[in-house]
């Protein structure tokens, strides 16, 4: 199959088109904006319906009519726009309404700057808005990820009953790279919706809602949400492993930054240091299984978690290394990528660190 160059906005564009989104509502915002304006050429073509929305919380809020509806929906944003929707997102995940959302990250906090950055990773992993729910969230680290993982995205939102987020920086929503597209979805492939709702006289009524008052009510429907996550986590946690069979020190990142760390693991090798990186693929379901092993490996000494962000995903790394192993961070912010000669002296400190604390 041939190729097409795809800037990772537009990729995740025909991720989605391609499994069966047909409606997409949103607002502007850097750096995503290229998002709607794709979608707004995109959907009429195919018969689907775009809508510039006067808000971020009202195209939440159209998502949860659209999807409710039994439509493949999505709506995109960036760092603070997301923050906008989080009501309706802990609308639709208290509703059980598939969806897909997808942040494009900038720095922060506040409108901080247009400069890409990971400091969302507790909003989208923790859940973000108000009570017990989560997000399938993964993390594209290319332009052709940026796509399938879109078009997964869909399935699994569906497959559970739960919204779907990508979370990308801003570089993956710039680059521009080669993508192998997937085939277009026939609709009628995709399984029937028997919850949604039809809008049909004499079908069985359906009732898509968040507000359940009695508390002997709300308990079991939040205690059947928990079980849903302890499913998709059984099922669903995925990591990519680099050179890690062998490794002392063991680098971690997702995204772009993921990239970087590959480059510098291939550098430490070359100067005589043995590492590898393990990249998450799925944020939430964790892969703690992966750094588990990781960390059951008598040859692992220390782990380095780096990120765009003043450090958040490292608190899941120890959560799941559990203190076999000690994990140490480097990070940057305010829209700063490391080089890879920071992230090489960073392992080579952390490495040492270890071996000094023994």
């Amino acid at each position: 199959m041939s190729k097409i160059l795809l800037h990772g906005t537009e990729a995740i564009c025909e991720g989605a088109i391609r499994n069966g989104c047909r409606a997409f509502f949103g607002y502007p915002i850097t750096p995503q904006n290229e998002v709607p304006e794709y979608m707004s050429v995109k959907m009429p073509q195919i018969g689907g319906v775009f809508v510039q929305a006067e808000s971020e919380v009202a195209a939440i809020n159209m998502v949860y009519g659209a999807a409710g509806a039994g439509i493949r929906a999505m709506t995109s944003s960036s760092s603070p726009g997301v923050s906008l929707k989080q009501e309706g997102i802990s609308y639709i995940a208290c509703a059980r309404i598939p969806c897909v959302i997808v942040n494009i990250m900038r720095a922060g906090p506040g409108l901080g700057g247009i400069q890409p950055a990971q400091g969302d990773y507790f909003q989208a992993t923790k859940g973000g808005g108000h009570g017990d729910y989560h997000l399938i969230v993964l993390a594209p680290s290319s332009v052709q990820e940026a796509c399938d993982y879109t078009y997964r995205a869909f399935d699994l939102a569906d497959r559970y009953r739960v919204p779907a987020m990508i979370l990308a920086d801003g570089m993956i929503g710039q680059l521009m790279e080669p993508v192998e597209l997937p085939p277009m979805r026939d609709l009628k492939e995709i399984p029937e919706k028997d919850w949604a709702t039809s809008g049909h006289y004499g079908a069985a009524r359906r009732v898509l809602n968040s507000l359940i008052i009695q508390p002997d009510e709300l308990e079991p429907h939040v205690n059947e949400m928990q079980r849903t996550y302890e499913e998709i986590y059984r099922n669903e946690r995925r990591a990519v492993e680099y050179c890690t069979e062998d490794a002392e020190i063991v680098l971690t990142a997702y995204g772009t930054v993921a990239r970087i760390v590959k480059s510098a693991v291939n550098e430490l090798r070359k100067q005589g240091v043995k590492a590898g990186c393990v990249r998450p693929i799925t944020l939430y379901p964790f892969p703690d299984d992966t750094y588990a092993a990781c960390a059951a490996r008598p040859n692992t000494k220390a782990f380095l978690s780096v990120e765009l962000s003043l450090g958040q995903m490292v608190e899941d790394v120890k959560l799941a290394v559990n203190g076999k192993k000690p994990v140490y961070f480097y990070g940057r912010t305010g829209g700063n990528v490391p080089e890879e000669s920071e992230i090489v002296a960073a392992a080579k400190k952390a490495l040492a660190q270890a071996e000094a604390e023994k």
